[in-house]
């Protein structure tokens, strides 16, 4: 095959992705209008224009053509053929005859060709028709789950959530291969190379040594005072307070936005259109931590290379990668005593009376204090991932065991009750609280922890090559966020995780550190 051939193929084959990329914008953009601006009674119009826009973008991934030329190009590239069916499970990764993967031409091509033949799997299979209804009753769901939540009614929402997961497994058995578990399937959509097996295996450390050190920590004469936290703090300074923290920490927002939601998130359109929500409550930790973590996002997002964003490749390899760099900043760098040295003068500023007395170590402590809660986004970093794993073995009930939905309120408080010691009250502080299940995310749950997790890799690899505590000290974050973009967020999905972690660590991933990282942190808090 001659060059000019070969350039063009790659020309038209891109020309097909650009267009794909347009309606997969145009869905995110209606997306972020319905959480953010979107009058209520928008809704059901506004489901239909999302359905066709999705039918569209399917048309063009499933096209023949579309297909055709991704596998001629690939077979170019690397010289072995296959058809875009091939490498469903990831089990038979191509390589690069020359595997530098340092963003050279051939990496990026590479890394755009593979993301396009997996999107081309998990979607060619589904019928458009039922991609259509599936998209229709998304939209539908979250408005119906808003509803429910707000009116504690998870009655209300048990019928649809039964169809979303009729619609998730089935289109899981699309991909399934002989011998595979449904959830094995839908869990290899966020984060590829954990399964079951991989993940019990950490889930089960995490009940081994957090639950008891959890028990250890409430059983301490320590007292930490955070009283102070939860008062008259107006949204205009709280939201002059997000403002301030999310620049400091890097967010740049002459690519970005930040907006108000229901519940806090982070989308983007490509690497110079990243959009950030908050919310504003009585407590002002709550709204400061929440834009310290979706800024985290956010930055990933940023350093995206401009030759891999807006493409297939151009987004976070993972969502567990995605959560390690948004729990970086909101735990590793934001929970920090270091952190706060250059910044709480400014939060004593905004807040005077309401900070009277409260010292900047005080302050820390107040932050760090250990309470087990109801609520996962509201949750200290010792409980975080005991809230995720509630949600882990309930996701495995209900796609591997037919877990009937009317079950779900007892089970998820009995769970609480088992592994946080609370139970809750009412399904809108229980069940209701996410809204992952009304979006159809299922297998998405476990890459909060796993995000903390390599988070804590990160850290004790940085912190052999860095004096990282004396950089917050001196708010030198430029230094950590360089370090990050340059390991982590440059590569988008050329690498998954777990290569990010073993070029980055020297190591695959191990859970040890995440362990080892909060006994470290809460035995010295709490003096156990």
């Amino acid at each position: 095959m001659n060059t000019e051939k070969k350039h063009s193929e790659y020309e038209e084959l891109m020309q097909y992705l650009e267009e794909a990329q347009a309606y997969e914008t145009a869905l995110i953009l209606f997306e972020w209008d319905e959480e953010t601006l979107a009058p209520e009674e928008a809704g059901s119009r506004t489901a239909r224009i999302q359905g066709v826009l999705s039918s569209s973008y399917q048309r063009i991934m499933m096209s023949e053509r579309v297909k055709e030329l991704v596998d001629k190009c690939l077979q170019e590239l690397t010289g072995k053929e296959g058809s875009a069916q091939d490498e469903a499970d990831g089990s038979e990764k191509i390589t690069l005859e020359t595997p530098d993967m340092e963003l050279t031409e051939d990496g990026i091509r590479y890394a755009i060709l593979k993301s396009a033949k997996r999107t081309i799997e998990e979607i060619s299979c589904i019928p458009p028709e039922e991609y259509r209804a599936y998209q229709e009753l998304i939209s539908k769901s979250t408005r119906i789950w808003t509803k429910a939540r707000k009116e504690n009614d998870f009655a209300s929402f048990a019928l649809v959530l039964k169809e979303i997961i009729d619609y998730q497994k089935k289109f899981a058995s699309y991909r399934q291969k002989e011998g595979q578990k449904l959830y094995d399937v839908m869990l290899d959509s966020f984060e590829p190379g954990f399964t079951m097996k991989k993940l019990d295996e950490f889930f089960d450390m995490l009940k081994e040594h957090i639950v008891p050190l959890l028990k250890q920590v409430m059983e301490s004469p320590v007292r930490i005072q955070d009283d102070f936290l939860d008062g008259d703090y107006s949204e205009e300074k709280q939201r002059e307070l997000a403002e301030y923290l999310a620049k400091y920490v890097g967010f740049d927002f002459s690519k970005g936005v930040l907006a108000v939601s229901a519940h806090p998130f982070t989308t983007n359109l490509h690497n110079r259109d990243v959009r950030i929500t908050t919310h504003y409550k009585s407590r002002v930790d709550s709204s400061a931590f929440s834009v310290i973590h979706e800024s985290g996002h956010a930055i990933y997002e940023f350093g995206i290379d401009d030759r891999l964003s807006q493409t297939p490749a151009g987004q976070g390899t993972s969502m567990g990668m995605h959560e390690s760099q948004s729990r970086f900043f909101e735990n590793i760098i934001g929970r920090s005593e270091a952190f706060w040295i250059p910044v709480y003068g400014k939060l004593k500023e905004l807040f005077p009376e309401q900070l009277k007395g409260v010292g900047r170590e005080m302050f820390v402590r107040a932050i760090n204090k250990v309470q087990p809660g109801l609520i996962r986004t509201e949750a200290d970093e010792l409980t975080y991932s005991l809230h995720v794993l509630v949600r882990y073995e309930l996701e495995k009930m209900l796609i591997e065991e037919d877990l009937d939905v009317s079950e779900l309120p007892k089970l998820w408080a009995d769970k609480y009750e088992e592994y946080l010691g609370i139970r809750p009250e009412t399904d809108a502080q229980g069940v209701l609280q996410d809204i992952h299940w009304a979006q159809g995310s299922f297998g998405y749950f476990p890459s909060y922890a796993l995000g903390s997790a390599f988070g804590a890799q990160m850290l004790a690899r940085m912190k052999q090559e860095m004096n990282f505590d004396r950089l917050l000290e001196e708010g030198k974050l430029d230094v950590i966020r360089e370090y990050l973009r340059k390991h982590v967020h440059r590569y988008g999905k050329m690498k998954d995780s777990r290569e990010i972690l073993k070029d980055m660590t020297g190591e695959d991933f191990d859970p040890k550190y995440y362990v080892e990282y909060l006994e470290k942190k809460y035995r010295k808090l709490y003096a156990v």
